[in-house]
This record gives structure tokens, sequence and C-alpha cells, in this order.
């Protein structure tokens, strides 16, 4: 009977990771900042004839119900969309309006005093 020495199969696979090197490996997911939409250059240009801005002129021509191409109308009021309606999650968080609440809550009449003046006598 054999006591001891190799035994095949035994022992860790070669090529395995082990924790150390998978914990260096691995990054934190970084909070993606959401991109501006971009306004089409088409659109872009007319509303520069018009003298308007592109959100002006994508709602007026969102709004025309004289305007025979019923797409143009529809994309119009895609592209102007989230810049009248934000998406959930953009702008202040929980935190954030939270202490814009307190803070709104803490002044005016309910704001603290002012500190004492100090005045130094000299004889």
């Amino acid at each position: 009977m054999a006591r001891g020495g190799y035994r095949s199969g035994a022992g860790r696979p070669k090529g395995a990771k082990n924790k150390k090197a998978a914990a260096t490996k691995r990054t934190p997911k970084q909070p993606k900042t959401p991109k501006p939409p971009e306004v089409p250059a088409d659109i872009q240009d007319e509303a520069k004839a018009a003298n308007l801005t592109p959100l002006e002129y994508m709602l007026k021509v969102m709004n025309d119900e004289g305007e025979k191409d019923k797409t143009r109308r529809d994309r119009m009021a895609i592209a102007a969309a989230p810049f009248v309606h934000p998406r959930k999650g953009e702008g202040a968080g929980k935190k954030e309006e939270r202490d814009g609440k307190a803070k709104a809550a803490g002044s005016g009449k309910f704001a603290s005093g002012a500190p004492p003046k100090l005045s130094v006598v000299k004889k």
C-alpha cells in the first residue's frame, strides 16, 4: 500500500485564479453621467433662420396642425421631450433634496440669530 507522494488530479487546477488577483481586476462601477441629447443639424439650421432657439422651433413645428408631414411632427416631439421632461433620476437625489428642504426650513424667521457683538472698552 502506497502512502504519500504524487496523486494524479489532486491539488489546484492549472490556470485557476486566486481571490487576490480576482479582487484587483474588479473595478467599481462608475455612475453614468447622462449626456445631453443632440439636436439634428437640419433643425438647428432652420431655427437659426427663424431666429428661434432649437427648443422653441421644435415646439413650434410639433404644435403646428397644418404641417403636412406627420412624421416630422413626431420627430420634433421625440427630439423636444428630453428638454421639456427630465428623466427620473436626473437632478438632485434624495439626500440633496432633503438637505435643500432643511436649509429652506431653517431660513427666514426660523434662522439662527446673529452672534453677539464683542466690543473692547479702552480705559
